[in-house]
């Protein structure tokens, strides 16, 4: 039985009516620590270009600025969810919060650039800590449904708007401060973060008694970090490279043999039941995919304004801030208000199509294409798409889940986000890189082929982008029915004095 009475971390229980009057404040904690996590998705990748001149890194080794953080991220963040129901979440994501800011210092301070690569794979241990302890807390600071469709709209708005957000953000700082701010700007968001989860947020007491998976751990995250760092190589090297097909290899081997695992552990990693339930796991699937086709156009997007239209880093930035407004619209203005409602799915599978509304403009891009005419309204209907569909489907995710295993469960959330980010961006740009080169091929030139090529290759990856949004979109009208408006269908707690976080 989970102890009971002061909660981990050592801090006074708050009792349940000041805790109800902070939770908002503790919301704001929350986001803060996500948009600290999400910013860094993108931030640095503005500011690379001038810290490997300063630091004098290689070609070679410079995209590993990238790819430690996102393969650390990825790899542990299963761990991490355990970690966090183990010790008490909201012990974890202040530890999280804090590591996270000492290695953005120790980051901003490099002299080297495998001294940056080690502060970045550290910001990516430090983020799989915290993030799955960021939405467990939430869905139990808010168990009114209500409440909670509104607090994980804003949860959902810093998500999957903090990568825009740090595209600006890095753009502004290379520009006017340092490359190194980048890192630094990390520190003053940990500062206010880790007062607001300390003076607002509930402690629950973690599972002392719960073992922890070694094996699973090895082989879960093992196999997530090779597949990550398979389709990111992917992306860099091409499908045929020898170290993707190992990258990719080896992790199918590690996660078969982590299932197999997990179906005969007493105290598995990964519940099994979490994943197996239609409505959860496909709502897992469809934040990979989604994700997916978010990345992959703010990849080629960000390539279509700088590459083709000449626009500054602060330029592109800036034009992509519709993108932005309207992902936050999406989340907070509609689907916060409507998922009490209505069913989940009525949200997911207009947000999807809204989506690929924005996909099939892009499919008609030219080399003189404007940016009113085109870019802007494929903007804002890719973000009202991503933030309407986004709410529904965290909340699917989350409702229902033992409250012994809501750390994990948000852990698998995060998890299928990097996986998607991950697939999406390798993908998409190995289908664009083969237009391209396609159409060279058939249209000799000067710099006007290339130009035109370099578009259609964008173009052709959206079309691919456009059908996995609308198969994704079929998929969901069939298989998620869940409504976690009835209160007929949550499953019960197994245990009382655990915290729940079931749907409501």
């Amino acid at each position: 039985m989970p102890k009971t009475g002061n909660p981990a971390g050592g801090a006074p229980t708050v009792g349940p009516a000041r805790l109800h009057a902070r939770r908002w404040w503790g919301l704001a904690a929350i986001a803060l620590s996500q948009l600290m996590i999400t910013l860094d998705t993108t931030i640095v990748t503005i500011a690379l270009p001038t810290a490997q001149q300063d630091l004098g890194m290689s070609d070679a080794n410079r995209q590993w600025v990238v790819t430690a953080y996102t393969l650390a991220f990825g790899g542990l963040l299963l761990l991490g969810g355990r970690i966090a129901d183990r010790m008490g979440r909201k012990r974890t994501l202040v530890t999280g919060v804090i590591g996270f800011a000492v290695v953005s210092g120790l980051g901003g301070m490099a002299q080297s650039g495998w001294m940056l690569i080690g502060a970045r794979a550290g910001q990516g241990m430090f983020a799989a800590l915290l993030a799955p302890s960021t939405l467990a807390i939430l869905v139990t600071m808010f168990p009114e449904q209500k409440e909670r469709a509104k607090a994980i709209g804003i949860y959902t708005a810093v998500l999957t708007a903090g990568g825009g957000l740090g595209l600006v953000g890095g753009g502004l700082i290379t520009s006017y401060l340092d490359w190194r701010w980048c890192m630094y700007v990390n520190i003053p968001i940990a500062v206010l973060a880790t007062f607001g989860a300390v003076i607002t947020l509930p402690a629950p007491p973690g599972r002392a008694d719960a073992r922890m998976d070694v094996f699973g751990a090895i082989t879960g995250c093992g196999g997530i970090a090779a597949l990550v760092f398979g389709f990111s190589e992917a992306g860099e090297r091409g499908w045929h490279s020898s170290r993707v097909s190992v990258s990719l290899v080896l992790a199918a081997v590690l996660l078969i043999v982590f299932v197999i695992l997990q179906t005969r552990l007493r105290s598995p990693l990964l519940p099994l039941r979490i994943v197996t339930d239609r409505n959860r796991g496909m709502a897992f699937a469809t934040v990979a995919l989604a994700t997916l086709g978010l990345f992959g156009v703010f990849l080629f997007l960000t390539y279509q304004l700088q590459s083709v239209m000449g626009y500054s880093a602060v330029k592109t930035g800036v034009a992509l801030l519709p993108l932005v407004a309207m992902n936050v619209t999406g989340a907070t203005q509609l689907s916060s208000r409507l998922l009490p409602k209505l069913p989940p799915r009525l949200l997911i599978v207009p947000g999807l199509l809204a989506a690929a509304g924005s996909l099939a403009i892009l499919t008609q891009l030219t080399a003189d294409s404007s940016y009113a005419a085109v870019i802007l309204p494929a903007e804002m209907l890719l973000g009202l798409g991503i933030g309407t569909l986004f709410v529904p489907t965290v909340a699917v995710a989350t409702s229902g889940v033992d409250p012994q295993d809501g750390g994990v469960a948000s852990a698998t959330v995060n998890t299928a986000q990097q996986v998607g980010a991950s697939v999406g961006t390798a993908l998409l740009n190995t289908i664009a890189a083969n237009a391209t080169a396609t159409y060279l091929s058939e249209h000799p030139g000067g710099g006007a082929a290339l130009r035109d090529a370099t578009v259609h290759g964008y173009s052709t990856a959206a079309t691919w982008a456009l059908g996995i949004m609308l198969g994704t979109a079929a998929l969901v009208a069939v298989f998620i029915n869940a409504d976690p408006r009835k209160p007929a269908e949550r499953k019960a707690p197994k245990t009382a004095t655990s915290v729940g976080v079931t749907g409501s």
